[in-house]
């Protein structure tokens, strides 16, 4: 005889605990870097030279006057003899076509140079991308990211306009739902009465104003470890031997500032 009691069948538990747009945004980094791993040589470059954000490439297209300007600068970066002649080659190639490709201030979020740099990125993204999504939805996430990687881009152009060098990688966009959710995420919770139990706390609405972001430790910690680990490593990654190129600490920081700036219009918008 079988005295168990039949008990309803538990939920599936999701094997992502993420929301579905954050879980395709890392899906779809991932798959782009594994297709790249099986094209050929020649179709990978060429994704890169039409996907990739070239700083000397709008330089050019808004200035054709600064063609020797590009030139000098690559026969001047340090480097083995092998890779000045590419870059000197390169620049050549950009002077010889100089047209803007608009879509690469964002198109180069998609792009990563390596399995570490993909994972990496997809790990921050998931982490920092999942409470903005949760907070203000698919669409807003994806503009608040979308927007982060653009002014990434424009400030890294704007900082180093004769670097042919590529820039790739979606660490702007990442900085940006980064910053978005420090607007929220150390936050105090208030407590709903004298004897309330953490399960019973309600989960805080309001962002955070810069003055009390200011006086929170939590949120300055966080803040202040971000902003000396992305310049210490951006400017000494290179010398170190800890990256094969230079780390793009600028497009960093200008996702994060936007980031930051642009919850609260996209928060307001969504709760109209």
């Amino acid at each position: 005889m079988d005295a168990t009691p039949d008990l309803p069948r538990p939920p599936r538990v999701p094997v992502f605990n993420m929301p579905a747009v954050v879980t395709a945004s890392v899906g779809i980094l991932v798959l782009i870097h594994a297709v790249r791993q099986v094209l050929p040589d020649v179709w990978d470059i060429t994704l890169l030279l039409d996907l990739a954000l070239v700083p000397a490439r709008w330089t050019l297209a808004l200035d054709p006057d600064r063609a020797a300007d590009v030139l000098k600068a690559a026969s001047a970066s340090g480097g083995s003899a092998l890779e000045v002649e590419a870059r000197k080659a390169f620049a050549a190639y950009l002077v010889a076509d100089p047209g803007a490709m608009s879509w690469t201030f964002v198109s180069y979020a998609l792009l990563h140079g390596s399995w570490a740099h993909v994972l990496l990125n997809s790990v921050w993204l998931a982490a920092f991308g999942t409470p903005v999504a949760r907070r203000c939805g698919a669409w807003r996430y994806g503009l608040i990211a979308l927007v982060s990687a653009a002014a990434g881009g424009f400030l890294h152009v704007l900082i180093d306009p004769l670097s042919t060098v590529p820039l790739i990688g979606a660490s702007a966009g990442v900085s940006g739902l980064m910053a978005a959710a420090v607007r929220f995420a150390f936050q105090p919770v208030e407590m709903a009465g004298p004897a309330s139990v953490p399960w019973q706390r309600p989960v805080p609405t309001r962002l955070q104003t810069i003055p009390e972001l200011l006086r929170n430790r939590s949120a300055v910690v966080f803040l202040a470890i971000w902003l000396v680990t992305n310049l210490l490593f951006g400017l000494a990654a290179l010398p170190l031997g800890l990256s094969d190129s230079a780390v793009a600490w600028d497009a960093h920081l200008g996702g994060f500032v936007v980031g930051f700036l642009m919850l609260p219009l996209v928060d307001r918008l969504g709760r109209r």
